[in-house]
């Protein structure tokens, strides 16, 4: 059976102003004059108003086609066009310089078609941005590299970010329904060989919620990122960006935000970051 409809409760209102409408247009136009994408567009962010008006953007490096059709997700799917990368490495470097970025956040489409998942290519580009811009900070959101962790996880080695992300999204028992050809387990791996790794960084992950989960799911959820040394966690209420993707189930108050907050907190976490609009890269340079 069908969720019915959900009407969005108030505290889900985005709210415009026309204040910082001049920094928008100017930081839309620097990524398609620079033939670059943003999540925050691609996606369709409920956020990308107030942070492309602070000047932030997330940047989604390897095209704008995602291998993979998540039942939440707006960014388009199917088979990537290919083409040569690094004039886009360059184009962003030159872009994160022109911007005076202190601080960046790069994500890519999933990319299955590849032999690492784009794990050298998220390489290059470290490398490249760290070239023109050698003060930078870097976190890095990072797709689950499928079946080539081991692979991705030594190369990526080779020019390490500030921060290294890879969103969990939802519990264990929705995740096949809402990540399908992504793994609970292997994210969950992912994320713990990391650490193990290169324990200095700091390692992020992200959960939607109101995709029907129960609090004890999103708790237990909670607990398997603590357990597979997750440092920092954000947790946002799922919306739905058209009517082909799947309905809200819940819309969870501000107090519900903030005991999950708490209740996280209390096991072990650097940070947690919970609210209706939170997102994983969601100001990201002041939770890491």
């Amino acid at each position: 059976m069908k969720q019915k409809f959900l009407k969005k409760p108030n505290w889900i209102k985005i709210k415009f102003s026309e204040k910082n409408f001049k920094q928008i247009t100017y930081i839309k136009n620097i990524i398609k004059n620079n033939n670059l994408h943003s999540v925050c567009e691609e996606a369709s962010c409920p956020n990308l108003i107030e942070c492309f008006g602070k000047g932030q953007v997330t940047f989604m490096i390897l095209g704008n086609i995602c291998t993979r059709n998540c039942s939440y997700c707006n960014v388009k799917h199917g088979r990537p066009i290919i083409k040569k990368y690094h004039d886009e490495a360059l184009n962003l470097a030159n872009t994160i310089l022109k911007m005076k970025l202190k601080y960046v956040v790069i994500t890519s489409v999933n990319r299955d078609d590849l032999h690492d998942g784009g794990a050298q290519y998220f390489v290059d580009y470290i490398h490249q941005i760290k070239i023109k811009n050698p003060n930078i900070k870097i976190e890095i959101l990072v797709p689950d590299f499928k079946n080539s962790i081991e692979k991705s996880l030594i190369i990526l080695g080779k020019d390490l970010p500030h921060v290294f992300n890879h969103n969990l999204e939802t519990v264990k028992r929705l995740h096949k329904q809402i990540r399908p050809g992504g793994n609970y387990h292997k994210s969950l791996i992912l994320l713990n060989k990391f650490k193990y790794l290169y324990p200095h960084i700091l390692v992020k992950s992200g959960l939607m919620i109101g995709l029907g989960e129960s609090f004890k799911e999103l708790y237990e959820t909670i607990k398997d990122l603590k357990n597979n040394n997750v440092d920092i966690l954000t947790i946002g209420q799922y919306l739905q960006p058209t009517k082909k993707h799947i309905n809200v189930y819940k819309y969870y108050s501000i107090k519900e935000f903030q005991n999950i907050q708490e209740q996280a907190m209390s096991i072990g976490f650097k940070k947690v970051i919970c609210g209706p609009f939170i997102r994983s890269s969601y100001n990201a340079e002041y939770y890491s």
